[in-house]
């Protein structure tokens, strides 16, 4: 436990829910998109399968995305609100996505996926900046077993509004928005009040003042750095698994990789919990996420030189769980270790280009090594960068 931290900071169990439920409802505010309805708009417009125009829309949508979290964090931080920004990014992504299902042209489509990120971010900057207000040390593993249930709340919503007989065509963007509604309001209204004072206290110390100051500053680097390079993998295997599978069986169906994908986050979210709360209790925030990124070279070391379906599998299998989890303990943990309480809202808008980041420079990394190399080249290159992950964590110093 933090030397600051008391018996009375710590939250209720419901809240940690209503938060991990919340995150899941900013989930389903862009995976349904990004992964389905928007490729299918791209479609109606152009009359067929057009690549090129859904990486434009993409492309320009993750910056705008990178420069509006950090930019709604700080505004948080000055504000000394988060509330206001998460309902006003809340109404206003949701009458933009409402638009964007009735966009007429490319042109519109773009402009309106890019005032939707900036307002999406209005809402998911200030989110989980909030929860470093709340959620003390003590309860961090937790937070971030639960938050293994948002990527998996969004690849549920995407088929729940993809499937006729729940939604109809002209009403998905709607649905998705009444959606993401329903799990971010609860938050909203109940949480008012939990913000703990020891968690805000600011922070004045001069860079570079003390050894302790500086070691903070090396372990939020080296946990970004971490991230990051996790995320390259984890991009590169959500956007190139179905690909992948049909290097091995060129037959295979679209819907088992649907399948297996839904699997991992499933499996993911109870051995989360267990590890969370396993780092709660023994006061190791950092050693689970060490495990988690070694598994995860591990499993793509198997991928890459796997001579048939079933290890291909078991190594995708090995990889997507423990990606899964060192993403949602890092979120909630990377939390910890920030430096300053008035600039939280900031460095989480930072902290952020790890997710946004790696799916710009994954393409590139695809386009340069496989045609010539294969996917193994590939993932012998993704399970490095996870190795060294591991080595980079398990060299941070243990907290007080």
């Amino acid at each position: 436990m933090n030397s600051l931290e008391t018996p009375a900071d710590r939250q209720p169990v419901w809240f940690l829910v209503l938060f991990a439920l919340a995150v899941g409802g900013g989930a389903i505010a862009y995976v349904p998109l990004l992964t389905v309805l928007l490729p299918l708009k791209i479609t109606s417009l152009m009359g067929g399968e057009d690549v090129a125009s859904l990486a434009r829309v993409t492309f320009y949508g993750a910056i705008v995305a990178s420069l509006a979290n950090i930019a709604f964090g700080i505004v948080s931080d000055r504000s000394g609100s988060r509330r206001i920004w998460i309902v006003l990014g809340l109404v206003s992504s949701s009458i933009l996505l409402v638009m964007i299902g009735r966009a007429a042209s490319l042109i519109e489509l773009i402009a309106l996926i890019m005032a939707w990120q900036l307002c999406l971010n209005m809402m998911l900057g200030p989110l989980l900046a909030w929860a470093g207000d709340c959620v003390p040390d003590s309860q961090k593993g937790l937070l971030g077993g639960l938050l293994a249930v948002a990527p998996a709340l969004g690849a549920m919503a995407g088929s729940l509004v993809t499937f006729e007989s729940f939604v109809a065509e002209g009403y998905r963007m709607t649905a998705v928005a009444v959606m993401v509604a329903a799990f971010i309001l609860p938050l909203v209204v109940l949480g008012r009040g939990h913000e703990r004072p020891t968690l805000m206290r600011p922070n004045f110390e001069k860079r570079g003042t003390s050894d302790e100051a500086k070691r903070s500053r090396s372990t939020v680097v080296r946990m970004w750095l971490s991230r990051f390079l996790v995320q390259i993998s984890e991009a590169g295997l959500f956007a190139f698994l179905l690909f992948w599978l049909r290097s091995i069986v060129p037959d295979f169906h679209e819907n088992t990789s649907a399948n297996i994908f839904s699997i991992v986050l499933i499996l993911s979210i109870p051995l989360s919990l267990m590890m969370g709360r396993w780092s709660d209790v023994h006061g190791r925030p950092i050693a689970p996420l060490v495990v988690c990124s070694a598994l995860a070279g591990a499993g793509l070391l198997i991928m890459a030189f796997a001579d048939g379906l079933p290890i291909a599998i078991t190594g995708y299998l090995v990889f997507g769980i423990a990606a899964s989890i060192f993403l949602s303990l890092h979120t909630s943990q990377y939390l910890r270790f920030l430096p300053r309480a008035q600039h939280r809202g900031r460095d989480l808008g930072v902290f952020n280009l790890t997710n946004t980041i790696p799916s710009i420079v994954m393409p590139w990394l695809t386009l340069s090594l496989v045609p010539g190399f294969g996917f193994s080249a590939l993932f012998v290159l993704f399970g490095a960068l996870a190795v060294l992950a591991a080595l980079l964590l398990a060299t941070v110093s243990r907290p007080a």
